[in-house]
């Protein structure tokens, strides 16, 4: 089992980082071109479209982290897609996409379509071609389907939760919010949709931006050793979800992001750090958290508002997980950097 959902784990995160970094990397930087240069609307209405293509990329490297055949791979790809809820039929019986789904049913049903694929195995002989992507839509793809209500609701529920968290006060709110997106990214759960669904906005949009900042700056630099600097940067620019396998096979290695989460989201309600539903759940990933606020920002792009922008989404994220990194590998020796090791091949 254990080694099962390692490799669940495992090909979902590379199949997250695949879909997201496209639009992560360039997103930003094409809104602010496309308006003197509109023909570039294609490519991020490209990016955007990738997107959607999460689930797939989600049940392909899974299959391919199981080492199944070709076809297995492709029907796990499928049954993924259809339990995802990533399309949706409209009224005028057009197919829609709907953002990148719901993650964690995605996994779900990805984890359901390798057990049913590993189940026939060689059972359809020549007629796998055939059977094999019909079988894995009818059964783990409809399994998938039928519990995404169930799912969605589970997710809501936790939406309500943080929901009654913002009601705390401003330096309580921040810190505790921070402290459970930091744990929502690595999580097969999607922090976009945790905040949008409850439309998280102000002060605890900005706290719940700075706990993702803490995971992806921290993992950065704990990764690094263990990683290639480009794998590293992944953490930052595309999503720390690429750590999901190695914070639930051991979750202490959390440990330095969440303290620094908890100091960055107190200092969102000392400081008004500000967000969108949108920006929640984002860090730097394509620059979002840092430039919603200084839109939001009283005055705007004044010296004081970019100074604090500087210090708490670049400097402090940099210096509090450097330093308790060092605490905790060197003189606590709870982490080391292999905990951190990621297996893409």
């Amino acid at each position: 089992m254990k080694d099962f959902i390692s490799k669940l784990l495992n090909g979902m995160s590379i199949g997250i980082v695949v879909a997201l970094i496209p639009n992560a990397l360039l997103g930003e930087i094409l809104k602010l071109i496309i308006p003197i240069f509109p023909p570039l609307q294609h490519v991020f209405d490209i990016t955007v479209f990738v997107m959607s293509l999460l689930p797939v990329m989600i049940g392909v490297m899974v299959g391919i982290t199981f080492k199944l055949s070709p076809i297995q791979t492709a029907s796990v790809g499928i049954a993924a897609m259809v339990g995802s809820g990533a399309v949706q039929k409209t009224a005028d019986g057009l197919f829609a996409l709907n953002g990148i789904g719901v993650v964690i049913n995605t996994g779900v049903t990805a984890a359901l379509a390798v057990l049913f694929v590993q189940l026939l195995g060689g059972r359809l002989k020549a007629y796998s071609i055939l059977l094999m992507p019909t079988l894995s839509i009818l059964v783990p793809g409809m399994i998938g389907y039928l519990i995404l209500p169930f799912v969605k609701s589970s997710t809501g529920l936790l939406g309500v939760a943080i929901a009654n968290i913002t009601t705390l006060q401003p330096v309580v709110m921040g810190a505790i919010i921070a402290v459970v997106f930091c744990v929502i990214i690595l999580s097969p759960i999607s922090t976009v949709g945790v905040a949008t669904v409850i439309m998280l906005s102000g002060v605890g949009s900005g706290a719940a931006n700075l706990g993702i900042v803490a995971a992806g700056v921290g993992l950065a630099f704990a990764s690094y050793k263990a990683n290639s600097m480009g794998t590293a940067l992944a953490h930052v620019l595309g999503s720390p979800k690429i750590q999901m396998r190695n914070f639930f096979m051991k979750p202490k290695i959390a440990f330095p992001m969440l303290i620094t989460a908890a100091v960055l989201g107190a200092l969102a309600g000392v400081l008004d750090i500000q967000g969108t539903p949108y920006s929640a759940g984002f860090g730097l990933s394509g620059l979002v958290g840092p430039l919603n606020y200084m839109h939001l920002a009283s005055g705007g792009w004044t010296l004081k508002n970019v100074s604090i922008m500087l210090s708490v989404f670049f400097i402090l994220p940099i210096a509090l997980n450097l330093s308790l990194i060092y605490v905790f590998s060197r003189k606590l020796k709870m982490i080391k950097a292999e905990d951190y090791k990621l297996q893409f091949d």
